[in-house]
């Protein structure tokens, strides 16, 4: 395969790669089909092959190492399952941000918008993307695949890389506060005010231990089974708010929970790390180092973080919470 010496010059820009774009705090796994900086594990392409120590994952770095980055085009010739074709897979149906209008078609949306981008480094204009659809729990079950890449808020961790391979991250999620509108957590949008609230968070989750060791609210966070439970004690009134990922807060309030807003966002700290999602491949689909010489690219360029900018941050309308 494309190796040896392109590995070698790689080495250091895909490590520096691993933190992910946008913004980065703790997260918890995404509720189907939603759900959402720390470092991905290494791919089984390049990323497997370097020790380097990671760094903030900024253009900057990237910009700074040593080598460059082979051509995402010449890489994907001959790799998809179709001559001269990207097939790209999203959820029936995609939700916004990700998909606007669920119709992936547009490049309207923050995941139709990354792939379109990732689709034009590998060499493949818009006529070229071929879009169908497959369930969540289905795409990362082992075995073939009828799609080149996958994206649907998948997060990448050990036991999926069991089944299926990840590229390098296109996005890392932070967390978010939910609360119904009108009362009185709905207006808590610096940290003194957090404290006071009853918190629920689904146990076994990153959310929660965000709430201890970040929030600490003077009472003990109420820890539920899954999100499912959290939204019913919130709707009968055993809590005040919620804290999950963004991506689920904004399919919660959007789907599941009348009368809910997504009071705020929290920044990015260094003690919570999140978990990055990945473009889904095949299990040791070689096109996946394609996709991440493209992934290189756009995050160098900065095209990646405008991206996550428009559609993950000013189309969500959701604020940071003060945690000083």
């Amino acid at each position: 395969m494309r190796r040896s010496m392109t590995t070698i010059a790689l080495a250091v820009l895909v490590v520096a790669a691993g933190a992910g774009a946008g913004v980065a705090a703790a997260t918890t796994e995404p509720t189907e089909p939603s759900a959402p900086t720390g470092s991905a594990e290494p791919t089984d392409s390049v990323a497997a092959e370097t020790t380097a120590a990671p760094t903030d994952g900024t253009a900057s770095d990237v910009s700074a190492a040593e080598g460059t980055i082979p051509d995402p085009a010449e890489c994907a010739v001959g790799l998809t399952l179709e001559e001269g074709v990207l097939t790209v897979a999203t959820g029936e149906p995609a939700f916004e941000p990700y998909v606007v209008g669920d119709d992936p078609t547009s490049g309207e949306g923050f995941e139709a918008a990354v792939a379109y981008a990732v689709a034009g480094q590998m060499g493949f204009d818009t006529d070229a993307v071929e879009w169908i659809r497959t369930p969540f729990e289905a795409a990362i079950q082992p075995g073939p695949k009828d799609f080149d890449f996958n994206l649907q808020q998948f997060s990448i961790s050990p036991e999926r890389e069991e089944a299926v391979t990840f590229s390098l991250p296109y996005y890392t999620s932070t967390q978010a506060l939910i609360a119904f509108e009108g009362t009185p957590a709905a207006g808590a949008t610096a940290l003194p005010a957090l404290q006071e609230l009853r918190i629920g968070v689904a146990s076994g989750t990153t959310s929660l231990a965000f709430v201890e060791d970040v929030i600490q609210p003077s009472d003990t966070p109420q820890v539920f089974n899954d999100n499912a439970a959290v939204v019913q004690a919130m709707t009968t009134q055993q809590i005040d708010a919620i804290v999950v990922d963004l991506p689920t807060a904004l399919f919660l309030t959007a789907v599941e929970m009348e009368g809910a807003i997504v009071v705020g966002q929290f920044p990015a700290i260094d003690s919570a790390e999140g978990e990055p999602w990945g473009l889904l491949f095949e299990k040791d689909n070689p096109l996946v180092e394609c996709a991440n010489y493209a992934l290189l690219n756009l995050r160098q360029s900065g095209e990646l973080d405008a991206i996550t900018t428009e559609w993950m941050e000013n189309s969500t309308d959701v604020p940071l919470i003060d945690l000083e």
